[in-house]
């Protein structure tokens, strides 16, 4: 992992647990080393992860960890906004990162599950000008294309 990719990860965590602690003592809650660990966890995965692949982390160096404490801890940093739950056509749910995240869309795998964020700015337009066409301005979308990524195809 390269430097930059570190500071970047490094400023994450402190964003995320900045607020983590805001949200906690306005809560009247206390700050607990499992929460830190999962956290820690779950923002270096840097990925779009379910509950059962970050309970799989967080209990190889911390192995006192239930699942439900990790599955409370994402439910906990969603109600936070430090992730963002996320559906992709399948039963489970997974989470990814909302620290310093900016809009992007997916491409999905259907084959092997792998996820593919994406900008373009040409879509961004094009479907602020269909809303528009039709009255509708747009305050949140969510694009996710299904198909075979290259190692599948």
């Amino acid at each position: 992992m390269g430097a930059e990719k570190r500071r970047d990860l490094k400023a994450q965590f402190k964003e995320a647990r900045r607020r983590l602690l805001e949200h906690l003592k306005g809560k009247g809650l206390r700050w607990t080393r499992q929460r830190d660990v999962i956290l820690e966890n779950f923002i270096a995965a840097q990925k779009h992860i379910s509950a059962q692949e970050l309970y799989e982390l967080v209990k190889k160096s911390s192995p006192e960890i239930g699942y439900a404490t990790v599955y409370r801890c994402l439910n906990l940093f969603v109600d936070v906004g430090i992730a963002k739950e996320r559906r992709f056509d399948e039963e489970r749910v997974r989470y990814e990162s909302a620290i310093f995240a900016d809009h992007h869309d997916h491409l999905i795998c259907t084959e092997c599950g792998t996820i593919v964020e994406f900008e373009d700015e040409r879509i961004e337009k094009l479907q602020d000008l269909i809303a528009s066409g039709h009255g509708f301005a747009v305050t949140n979308h969510r694009l996710e294309l299904y198909g075979k990524c290259p190692k599948c195809s």
